[in-house]
C-alpha cells in the first residue's frame, strides 16, 4: 500500500508539472516535450547533448525527437553544431533565448514557492529521498542513469592535477561540467545509494 501511495503522489506531482509546462509552453508555441528537451539540454554535458541523448532522456522515438528538435531550432531555441572530431555527430546547444526562457520558467513559480515554504531540512531530505528512489528505479530497469558527472564511477576529481577528468574518455572536465548530467553515467556501486 505504501508503494501505491508514493507512486500516486509522484504521479500527481508529475501531472501538475506537465500541466504547468502546457500553460507556460503554449505562450511560446511549445508543447511539453519541447520544454523537457530544453531543460535536458540546459543540464546535460557535452557527451549527452546529441539527438540520441535527447531521445533517450525524454523517452521519445527518433522521429518525434527529430521533429521536436527541428521545431525548437526553427523557433530560435536551439542551435546545431557538428562534432569537432566526428562530423556525423551533431551537438545541440541552447540559444540565449532558450537560456532566458528556462531560467524564467523553470521551476514553475507555484512549485518553487511551495518548495520554499517547506522547512530547509525537509527540502534537503525530500531531495535526497527522491534521488535515492530514482537511482533504485534506474538500477532495477537497467536503464541509462543520466546521473550527475561528479557522482559517476568514472569521475576523477582533480584527475589531471588541478582539473577534473572523465575516466571513461580521459578528457578534462571543468568544475561546471562536473555538475552536469551525463548519459554515460554509471553509479560507483550499490553502496553509493
Amino acid at each position: 500500500m505504501e508503494s501505491q501511495r508514493i507512486a500516486s503522489l509522484v504521479e500527481r506531482l508529475g501531472n501538475l508539472l506537465r500541466s504547468e509546462d502546457r500553460v507556460t509552453g503554449s505562450g511560446a508555441g511549445l508543447v511539453p516535450i519541447h520544454m523537457q528537451i530544453l531543460r535536458y539540454l540546459s543540464a546535460c554535458n557535452r557527451y549527452s547533448d546529441t539527438p540520441a541523448g535527447v531521445g533517450e532522456f525524454v523517452g521519445a522515438t527518433k522521429g518525434t525527437t527529430s521533429q521536436s528538435i527541428n521545431v525548437l531550432e526553427r523557433k530560435g531555441y536551439l542551435k546545431k553544431r557538428p562534432d569537432k572530431e566526428d562530423g556525423r555527430i551533431v551537438h545541440l546547444g541552447l540559444t540565449a533565448k532558450a537560456e532566458r526562457f528556462i531560467e524564467k520558467e523553470f521551476p514553475p513559480a507555484e512549485f518553487a514557492d511551495a518548495v520554499a515554504g517547506m522547512r530547509p531540512g525537509d527540502r534537503k531530505r525530500l531531495s535526497g529521498l527522491l534521488n535515492e528512489l530514482l537511482i533504485l528505479l534506474q538500477r532495477q530497469n537497467e536503464g541509462i542513469a543520466f546521473g550527475v558527472c561528479n557522482t559517476c564511477r568514472y569521475f576523477k576529481r582533480d584527475g589531471l592535477g588541478d582539473t577534473h577528468q572523465c575516466g571513461l574518455t580521459s578528457e578534462p572536465l571543468t568544475e561546471q561540467e562536473s555538475f552536469m548530467i551525463c548519459r554515460e553515467h554509471e553509479y560507483p556501486s550499490e553502496k553509493a545509494v
